[in-house]
């Protein structure tokens, strides 16, 4: 993953060094359960476990100089620690295979960095219910296609955010705990040279779960699921982002990003602030999504293992990790900082007449008896004509003056329908079923 979009707790975890020590703490907890076992003597773990107290330095130049050689970076990582440890070494790895170690690693560092994302889901969530009880009843314009519909609130906008992230949330903590296995079975995952209590104890150990079966890999449909849901994550970015893109041009204007003293949105005019942040997350949600195919297209492996999936996870488990926090930081700290605009919010209602009123004005007069049709016909042909003098008109006005709408209701029941607070009544119940209070 390239530097801009990275952030360094999460790039810690994939760093070669990172997952070395990741290895070497697999090993070493299963040469404990062997030597408990009586497989190997208790000599052996003393050695390994001592020369570890002394904190070495990972040596990851001799660890590739050794692999350029053996073709094989498990091996080469075994044969370094030999010749650090000594002959007592050679107890490593007994009975084990390089996916055991491989693919418990891989679950480690899944599981840490799941970790990581659900801390940034906590801080984006806790922005997110600042920012719509700031704007609980700020009124505002629905759209649907695009178009004026009826009035909303802000808040209800940003709190229909905060239930979708918050579903994410769930989502991320069932694929947590689906991808953290553990596999210390052997050579096609039958225990043939490994008693099935060392992968308990190493399990135990790293904090994951063992795997019921594991055919010498973890299955993939657990990776699978939990790059979806790193997918679905970002396509929910891209959906907040999206909105925020919409509300910042310059015909809408009713929100935006904030733009920092000194900050420049255009080489060419100087007038320019431009949706820069949002337009980036767009593109990281592209990015992540992209990595959900290939793990999909993981889960078939040939028989009890290949290693076709080793490649592509070499890329997809850092790369989708490191964008994801990057962007819901990135996030967070947009809506932390959004510029919101009440009065343009407003000005943008009203900007069309009151057509946004239209609905009440027919069931209005469908519960005064006219016909749904003629009610739609008496409603839509008083709209049209606002429609087209681009707001000038007031279909109030053109409501009260028609003499087949006050036949079936006084000027006083037209006017009710266009108040504005009726569209929030409800406001208070939506929030309590989000948020709880």
């Amino acid at each position: 993953m390239i530097p801009r979009y990275a952030r360094a707790q999460m790039t810690g975890i994939w760093e070669p060094e990172s997952r070395f020590r990741i290895w070497f703490e697999i090993e070493a907890h299963a040469l404990d359960a062997m030597a408990e076992l009586g497989v190997v003597p208790e000599s052996a773990t003393k050695a390994v476990w001592d020369w570890w107290a002394t904190n070495p330095a990972i040596d990851i130049a001799r660890i590739d100089e050794i692999e350029a050689v053996v073709k094989h970076d498990v091996i080469a990582f075994l044969t370094w620690v030999a010749e650090q440890v000594g002959p007592e070494a050679r107890f490593l790895h007994q009975g084990m295979t390089s996916s055991d170690m491989l693919d418990t690693c891989l679950a480690v560092q899944l599981t840490r960095a799941a970790d990581l994302l659900i801390a940034d889901l906590d801080e984006l969530l806790a922005v997110l219910k600042r920012r719509a009880y700031e704007h609980k009843f700020t009124p505002t314009i629905g759209r649907s296609h695009g178009i004026h519909a009826e009035p909303v609130t802000f808040g209800l906008k940003l709190a229909q955010a905060y239930a979708e992230f918050s579903r994410n949330r769930a989502r991320l903590i069932a694929a947590r705990a689906d991808i953290a296995t553990c596999a210390i079975s052997g050579a096609v995952g039958t225990f043939a040279n490994i008693d099935p209590s060392v992968e308990a104890h190493v399990a135990d150990k790293m904090g994951l779960s063992v795997e019921p079966v594991s055919t010498q890999v973890i299955p993939r449909d657990r990776h699978a699921m939990f790059f979806a849901t790193l997918g679905v994550i970002a396509s929910s970015i891209e959906r907040l982002a999206t909105e925020i893109r919409h509300l910042q041009r310059t015909e809408v204007l009713e929100a935006e990003e904030y733009f920092s003293p000194g900050q420049k949105g255009s080489s060419a005019m100087p007038h320019k602030r431009n949706p820069v942040l949002t337009e980036n997350l767009t593109g990281l949600a592209r990015m992540v999504r992209g990595y959900v195919t290939p793990a999909l297209e993981n889960v078939a492996l040939w028989h009890e293992r290949d290693i076709s999936h080793s490649s592509v996870e070499r890329y997809i488990g850092p790369d989708a990790t490191i964008t994801l926090d990057f962007a819901l930081a990135r996030l967070t700290g947009v809506m932390d900082k959004l510029v919101v605009y009440p009065e343009r919010m407003r000005k943008n209602l009203d900007r069309m007449g009151g057509l946004v009123h239209s609905q009440r004005v027919l069931l209005a007069l469908t519960q005064a008896g006219a016909i749904r049709e003629d009610s739609y016909r008496l409603v839509q042909r008083n709209a049209m004509k606002v429609w087209e003098s681009d707001g000038r008109l007031s279909l109030l006005d053109l409501l009260k003056a028609d003499p087949e709408v006050t036949a079936l209701l006084s000027i006083h029941d037209i006017e009710e329908r266009f108040d504005l607070d009726y569209h929030y009544k409800h406001v208070d119940t939506i929030f309590a079923r989000i948020f709880g209070d």
